[in-house]
Order: C-alpha cells, then structure tokens, then sequence
C-alpha cells in the first residue's frame, strides 16, 4: 500500500484531501508510443490532414480512457447512483467528485506533475515528462481524484 498525501489548494473550499492508505494508485492512462510514433511519421511527411486526424483520435482516446477509469471509480465507491443520467446534466458535472490534472486552473503548477509521476510509478507503462513537464506520450493522462461530495470544478 502507498501513503498519499494530497494537499489542499488554496483555490479549494474545505479540507477533502487527507492522508490515506490507498490500496491502489491514482490513474494514469496513456494512448501508445506507436500512436505518437505514427504521428511524427506523418507530420514529418507532411501527411498533416492524417497526422490531425491520428493526433486528435489518439488524444481524445486517451481522455476518454481517463474519465471511463474515473466513471469505473465512482462506481466501486458506491456513487454511480448519485449521477445525473442525462447528458446535459451530466457535463455539468453531475456526479461525485473530481479529476484534477496538472496544467489546469485547479492545479496549475506542470512541475508538480513531477511528484504525481512518481508516485504512479508511471515509467512502469512508458509515461515520461519532457523538460517542459508535458506528459510523454502526449496522448496520456494523470490526475488526482477527490470524491467528496462539494469537490466541483471552478473557473477564473
């Protein structure tokens, strides 16, 4: 078991993340090194209408590999009841919790991904970080998970 400690952001109204044993790791997702591998290949030759077309799919793959991971956690915790069912509804945040991922306005800071990467033991599935902090391959994902209930997005 690893112990994790999130702290809270100052952005963050109340106190959801605390000290936990976990008996798994926060996710990780990643789309391939041969998606990206293509996708040089097909920029380098200037194929770029194929090269946007492979980029964007493997990308928004990996997201969405990313929110069924989360959708799959929600469900083990016992919250998959509390969602909203209608589609509407349901990119309104309609269910519990949050996935904050480095690089946005909850998590601004890319060079904390430094530490979540560690704690994944990401290279274990081939997730590197560039000297810019990006994720590579580009198309993964890491994030924390807060399931308390008033964990919501924001925006600035």
């Amino acid at each position: 078991m690893t112990k994790i400690l999130l702290v809270r952001h100052s952005h963050v109204e109340g106190n959801f993340a605390r000290a936990v044993s976990w008996a798994r790791r926060p996710p990780s997702t990643a789309g391939g090194w041969r998606a990206s591998e293509a996708a040089r290949e097909w920029f380098a030759q200037t194929a770029i209408g194929i090269y946007l077309y492979l980029h964007g799919l493997s990308v928004e793959m990996a997201e969405a590999l990313a929110e069924y991971v989360h959708k799959r956690i929600r469900g083990e915790l016992g919250f998959a009841a509390e969602e909203a069912r209608d589609p509407d509804a349901m990119l309104a945040q309609g269910y519990r919790g949050s996935r904050y991922s480095f690089g946005y306005p909850a998590c601004p800071n890319l060079a904390d991904q430094q530490q979540l990467l560690a704690l994944l033991r990401a290279e274990e599935i081939g997730i590197t970080l560039s000297e810019e902090d990006q994720l590579d391959p580009e198309q993964s994902t890491s994030a924390i998970v807060l399931h308390h209930p008033q964990a919501k997005y924001f925006s600035v």
